[in-house]
């Protein structure tokens, strides 16, 4: 009987299944010594980060938005899970990791996931580069094989502490390091399809079992042996003043996971013209969240560089991950007592190039090129996030972001006057023609370009404002406004209450279906009054002339408007300019 498929699996065949078990397989070779070093460096035991690969994994796949995804430990997470074991302990990672899960899951039902994308790009090349610099400078303890060495949430304490220790390099730790960081250049090189971490691994740590075994420090010395069975299922003792006290941590790890999440899964989108669905992603990375904990896991995301690998090694649906997360489990079952002959210095390169990797450097580099408000958010979010903390680092990326969005806009914001130019055909409105001499002290329009909104709204009413004449009809262009905020609304406010307090009109043309809703809403289109909003400016320019009677025209400084009433009665130019001199002169008396 031949099962029917649905959903990410329609059309599944046994043909696609032996794709997925190869990807399965491969991924999964890659996943073990990787889970691993990230519980090291994230400061727990190493059968965590495992346990993360196994639950987290398998729950990601089945229950994610991507076909591609691979989930499980990450170096992004580090800086941050070891501050937390640092401050907190291992119990409350744990519960932070809960929080955190409960937190995406949310995400996802409520349907945030898009929101993510409104992150600026330098705010997350910045964050993520200083993590790689974090997890980069965190193993040269072990890479040297320095000892007596302690462990502190900042970055600069950390360098000091390698400082002070650096007399009590491990030259037989430096060679196993070095020759683990060799074969992971050189063995893609030569064996493109198997994993280059993996052989580094493998012969270094051959190399110590056989000829420096006591003289290098490993995960068993370090660490104690990996036990080789399932992983305990343990409710970890949860209280509302734990609950308040992980509000923080529970929320960056959040935050950070749906990033680095749908990061990857775009990632994966660009690489097999697929479409991930974002909100059944969070949800998906919420549920694995939520249950990891309960069995010692660690918090997990989308893992960009598994999930490319993924990819390129042929998956063609979820069931790769799943196969995954299983090959880790029986790797754990069946190998674990050898993983404690792993020596910490071959584990170091790995990390390393993980940090290497993940810096963004070339997109860094660019985008500090170009000298704009795009580098210094990039700059300020990188430096926080190494002395400081991700948190601050990104809320002050994103504010500072903001900030220059802000100011960018209201210096788009542009308010012209512009009069028709008679010497061509259609009469076209432009700025440059408007002068002392070619005016009309009656008419006066105004196009303005730009959202009238928090950053440009004080800009529009000083240039509104600041008008030394005094004309009857304002014409306001306003078909390339998108959008106006309350700010916008109540600075729009002020100029039409200063116009109808000496007794003038604002006619509005061109006014985009959006913005005039936004208009009804505020109140702003009832002072207007409805028959002054036209749809062109040529019917707005007739209903002002004709809203100026010609006995109370004071006339132009010069001819400026074909539907001038002075000419539509039959009054010839040079009396209009006769009578246009006198009554500026009476007006000025």
């Amino acid at each position: 009987m031949k099962v029917k498929w649905s959903g990410r699996f329609e059309g599944y065949s046994f043909a696609h299944f032996k794709k997925d078990l190869l990807s399965g397989t491969i991924v999964g070779i890659i996943a073990v010594p990787l889970a691993m070093s990230f519980a090291i460096a994230s400061g727990v035991k190493p059968e965590y980060g495992i346990y993360t690969a196994i639950i987290a994994g398998i729950l990601i796949s089945l229950l994610g938005g991507s076909k591609f995804q691979i989930g499980g430990p990450t170096g992004a997470f580090v800086p941050i899970l070891l501050g937390v074991v640092l401050v907190y302990g291992y119990e409350n990672l744990l519960i932070a990791g809960l929080m955190a899960g409960i937190m995406l899951l949310l995400m996802g039902i409520f349907r945030l996931g898009s929101l993510i994308k409104f992150i600026p790009r330098p705010v997350t090349v910045g964050f993520t580069a200083g993590i790689a610099v974090i997890i980069f400078t965190g193993q040269i303890g072990n890479f040297l094989g320095l000892t007596n060495m302690e462990q502190h949430e900042k970055f600069h304490m950390n360098v000091l502490e390698i400082a002070s220790n650096i007399e009590t390099v491990n030259f037989y730790s430096l060679l196993v390091a070095i020759i683990s960081f060799a074969l992971i250049l050189m063995a893609p090189k030569v064996l493109p399809k198997v994993p280059g971490a993996l052989i580094g691994i493998i012969v270094s740590s051959f190399v110590t079992v056989l000829f420096l075994q006591g003289h290098v420090a490993t995960i068993g010395s370090t660490y104690g042996a990996i036990p080789n069975t399932l992983p305990q299922f343990h409710i970890p003792e949860i209280t509302f003043e734990r609950i308040y006290m992980l509000i923080g941590p529970a929320f960056v790890i959040a935050m950070l996971g749906g990033i680095e999440s749908l990061l990857s899964a775009v990632v994966a989108d660009g690489m097999t013209n697929s479409k991930h669905n974002s909100n059944r992603e969070l949800i998906g990375q919420g549920v694995a969240n939520i249950v990891t904990p309960f069995f010692g896991g660690i918090p997990a995301t989308g893992a960009i560089a598994r999930t490319a690998t993924n990819i390129k090694s042929g998956a063609v649906s979820p069931m790769s991950g799943v196969i995954h997360g299983i090959f880790v489990l029986v790797t754990l079952l069946l190998l674990a007592p050898l993983a404690v002959h792993i020596p910490l210095a071959s584990l170091a390169p790995v990390l390393m190039m993980v940090a290497w990797n993940m810096s963004e450097r070339h997109h860094f580099a660019h985008i500090l090129k170009l000298k704009s408000g795009d580098s210094l958010v990039l700059c300020i979010t990188f430096l926080l996030t190494v002395f400081m903390s991700l948190t601050v680092a990104v809320m002050a990326g994103l504010i500072l972001a903001v900030i220059l969005f802000a100011k960018s806009m209201g210096d788009s914001l542009t308010v012209s006057k512009v009069l028709p130019n008679l010497d061509r055909e259609n009469g076209k409105l432009q700025p440059q023609i408007v002068s002392d001499f070619h005016d009309c002290p009656q008419i006066s329009i105004y196009t303005i370009e730009g959202p009238l909104f928090f950053g440009a709204a004080e800009k529009f009413e000083q240039t509104m404002l600041t008008i030394q004449e005094r004309p009857k009809v304002f014409i306001l262009r306003m078909r390339k406004v998108p959008y106006i905020d309350s700010t916008g609304e109540e600075y729009f406010r002020n100029i039409l209450q200063n116009i109808n307090s000496y007794g003038g009109k604002v006619f509005v043309t061109n006014v985009q279906p959006g913005l005039e809703q936004m208009l009804k809403r505020s109140g702003l289109y009832d002072l207007m009054e409805a028959e002054h909003f036209y749809n062109t400016t040529s019917d707005a320019i007739s209903a002002a002339c004709q809203y100026i009677e010609v006995n109370n025209c004071i006339g132009c400084t010069h001819y400026a408007f074909k539907e001038c009433q002075l000419l539509a009665n039959g009054i010839p130019l040079s009396e209009h300019e006769v009578q246009a001199q006198n009554k500026l002169t009476e007006a000025t008396i």
